[in-house]
């Protein structure tokens, strides 16, 4: 039997160790274009949209970036992230989490704030095969987390409502964007969020990683078989 209920994964911080890597490279970025920027303010907003990023970027630091900045911006901040790639591993047990669901026949899909210009690394790194599984980038939604967008067509793809589903990701973004389609949030703490904010922000369970979120996956996990 498979269920309706289904698991819609973020990527970078939750199933890839990703997110130092764009951190890196959105400093190197904004540093090019002369804008000073710690890297703790710009750990705070991974895994929302680039172009979200950049307007809230601009607006606490008083300046109006144009549009053509603003495009350079993320080009770069791409190629930047693309020059680290290889540094990008799994998870500890991402890609057994994903297994385990399969074997329970559990529909699962991957949601990115990324575009598939960078999430394709990613991928490849997690060994997921994109013509087979469902995997949904910025590049095929209007808008980004924390709008909940990709995760609504992840779900439409699989076939499967988002209400009652889970919404399993590493930042505050994630959870925002599962209350906003009627999703359940489990927030893991590999993307460098707390706990506390997780919980804050809507995580139904908040578990280290993804090897900690297999543990306890009959918490969680609808039952497909006698």
């Amino acid at each position: 039997m498979t269920s309706a209920t289904a698991f819609l994964f973020d990527l970078d911080g939750t199933l890839v160790d990703s997110v130092y890597n764009h951190v890196r490279a959105w400093h190197l970025a904004l540093r090019e274009e002369g804008i000073a920027l710690s890297v703790w303010r710009i750990h705070r907003r991974i895994g929302m949209s680039g172009g979200l990023f950049v307007n809230q970027l601009g607006r606490e630091l008083g300046i109006v970036l144009d549009a053509d900045t603003v495009q350079r911006l993320r080009g770069r901040h791409a190629e930047h992230f693309l020059s680290l790639a290889s540094e990008v591993v799994p998870l500890p047990g991402a890609a057994e989490l994903l297994q385990a669901l399969t074997d329970l026949q559990l529909p699962w899909a991957i949601a990115t704030s990324g575009r598939m210009k960078t999430a394709s690394a990613n991928l490849a790194s997690l060994g997921v095969d994109r013509e087979k599984a469902v995997v949904v980038t910025r590049d095929m939604v209007k808008y980004a987390k924390p709008d909940p967008d990709l995760f609504v067509e992840a779900a439409r793809r699989l076939g499967t409502p988002t209400q009652g589903s889970y919404v399993i990701g590493d930042s505050i973004w994630d959870m925002i964007a599962a209350a906003r389609c009627g999703a359940l949030g489990i927030g893991l703490l590999s993307g460098g969020y707390g706990r506390e904010e997780l919980e804050r922000a809507g995580a139904l369970r908040v578990y280290d990683d993804p090897a900690d979120m297999l543990l306890h996956l009959d918490e969680i996990a609808p039952r497909t078989r006698d």
